[in-house]
Order: C-alpha cells, then sequence, then structure tokens
C-alpha cells in the first residue's frame, strides 16, 4: 500500500511540476489519512483523525503567492494560463472562486455573491479570503504544490486589509504582476470575451462600473505594494505572445 501512495504521489508531483522538496509532505499526510482509514475503533479513528490534520498543517510550508492584477480585459487570464504551462503554478482566480460559489448549491453566499458581481462592486473579503485559503489547503494536501498566482485579488483597501489581517503571516507574498492595458482596449476585449463567455458582468454596463471600481479602488494597491518594491508591471496592450516575453522575464529575476 505504501508504494502504491508513494507512486501515485510522485506521478502527481511530475504531472504538475512540483518541486520535488513537496513529495516527502505529499507522501506524509497520505500515509496518515491511510492509516486512520484503517484504524479499528471510532475512539481511534478520531485520535488519529485529530493527528493527521496536525501534522498536515505542520508539514506543509508557507504557500509562495504571485498577485496577478490589471484591469478586466487586460488578459490576466491567458498570461495564468502560460504561467502555470512553464512554472507550475497553480492559478487562483478570485473571481471563478467566487462565480463558483454563487453557483453551488446551498451556498449561503450565492445571492450576495451575484449581487456584487452583476453591479460591479467588490465581494466582501472575508468570503474571498475564506475561498482562497481552502483552495491553497486543497491543493497542498492533494499535490503538495506550494506556489500559487491569486488572480484579480486584492482589488481595494479592504482587500488589502482583510487579506494582512487573516492571510498575510500565512503565506510568502513573492511580487506583484500587474499587467497596464487601456480602458479601451480592454473594453473591447470582454466586449468579444462575452460574445462566447456567457458571464453575467461582460457587457457594456457592468464593464463601466468595474472599470470604475478598477480606477477608484485597484490602482490604490498597486501604489502600495509599488512602494514596498514588490511591483513588477507588464505591457498587455501587445500580443499574448509578446506579453509572456515580459512575464518569463519577471519570473527569471525572481529566481535570482
Amino acid at each position: 500500500m505504501t508504494c502504491i501512495i508513494a507512486g501515485r504521489a510522485l506521478q502527481s508531483l511530475i504531472t504538475h511540476r512540483v518541486p520535488v522538496s513537496a513529495f516527502q509532505t505529499v507522501i506524509t499526510n497520505r500515509l496518515l489519512v491511510t492509516s486512520c482509514a484503517g484504524a479499528a475503533t471510532t475512539s481511534t479513528r478520531s485520535n488519529c483523525s485529530s493527528f493527521a490534520r496536525h501534522a498536515r498543517t505542520n508539514t506543509m510550508g508557507k504557500p509562495k503567492v504571485v498577485f496577478v492584477l490589471g484591469p478586466p480585459g487586460s488578459g490576466k487570464g491567458t498570461q495564468c494560463e502560460k504561467i502555470v504551462a512553464k512554472y507550475g503554478y497553480t492559478h487562483l482566480s478570485a473571481g471563478d472562486l467566487l462565480r463558483e460559489e454563487r453557483n453551488r448549491e446551498g451556498s449561503e453566499y450565492g445571492a450576495l455573491i451575484e449581487d456584487n458581481i452583476k453591479n460591479g462592486r467588490i465581494v466582501p473579503v472575508e468570503i474571498t479570503c475564506a475561498l482562497l485559503e481552502n483552495a491553497m489547503i486543497k491543493t497542498q494536501e492533494a499535490s503538495g504544490n506550494d506556489r500559487f498566482l491569486i488572480d484579480g485579488f486584492p482589488r481595494n483597501e479592504d482587500n488589502l486589509q482583510g487579506w494582512t489581517k487573516k492571510m498575510a503571516d500565512k503565506v510568502e507574498l513573492q511580487f506583484v504582476l500587474f499587467f497596464e492595458c487601456s480602458e479601451q482596449q480592454c473594453t473591447e476585449r470582454c466586449l468579444k470575451r462575452g460574445e462566447s463567455s456567457g458571464r453575467s458582468d461582460d457587457n457594456a454596463e457592468s464593464l463601466k462600473k468595474r472599470f470604475n471600481t478598477y480606477i477608484n479602488d485597484t490602482v490604490g494597491i498597486i501604489k502600495h505594494y509599488d512602494q514596498e518594491q514588490l511591483v513588477k508591471k507588464i505591457d498587455a496592450s501587445v500580443s499574448p505572445d509578446e506579453v509572456f516575453e515580459h512575464v518569463k522575464a519577471a519570473f527569471e529575476q525572481q529566481k535570482q
């Protein structure tokens, strides 16, 4: 059984290009889960499960995070796909996580999330942080991957303060990748995307509200991280391949 678990974990690590150092964490977590499942009594299983949760918390290192920011339509999602393929990061889109939660049957936050998204407002930070933290924990437990691209967050001062309070000590923020693009070009991209995306916010009215929100709120976040010398600015007005050349330079510089 141990060999089977190790083999599956190693295959997952190779598939996701996870650092070898994560292998021990994955094996420890999966062996603990397997041992608990085979415990003879309810009491033993309960104690074992508690120990397993504690061990997983201790063996997992701090997630390494790159924030990906920019106006709607600046190509964040496209570039995140390329980064995942080349560098093995896990892409977490704050917007996608919120839409998934909105659509989840029985979600107590679904109506609130939908109302905020349709009106171009920012969802309460407590909800977004909880979804992001849960997604990172699940990914680390499943594959051992501890590198994450967080796309579209933080977006305003409330997001920043909420993240700092709840998550700053739990992660290692590597840098902020900021895509710069004009409102006109981004709007054209979003409207074209809206023809097939089915997204309720890819329309002219919602886009105007989203840009106003971006200008009023998110620009201040960029300034904040720029003062900490964490921002890497990328010209997103050119083709996706050209943009990615600049993105690669930012990641290679991080390695040095």
